[in-house]
């Protein structure tokens, strides 16, 4: 593939590095946090904002603790029952 030189670039694509600031965005990722997950195409369609992803999520961390009791090793107490 062969690669455009600078003078073959748009000029949407030009930057002008004399106003870049350094560290812009630093202090919000530290206080916000900067995790990031990439979604599946087909997944990102379902959500219009990542507050509704976290939505989502927390829905399903609220079902997964009230079904938890469903889901855990019998103690055997049961197959006692039955035995005795």
């Amino acid at each position: 593939m062969k690669t455009k030189t600078i003078e073959e670039l748009r000029p949407e694509y030009e930057f002008d590095y004399s106003k870049a600031v350094r560290g812009k965005y630093f202090k919000r990722l530290i206080e916000e946090g900067a995790n990031v997950a990439v979604l599946e195409p087909e997944v990102a369609k379902m959500f219009t904002s990542s507050a509704a992803v976290n939505d989502a999520l927390k829905s399903l961390l609220e079902i997964t603790k009230t079904t938890q009791r469903l889901t855990k090793h019998s103690t055997g107490r049961a197959k006692k029952l039955r035995a005795g």
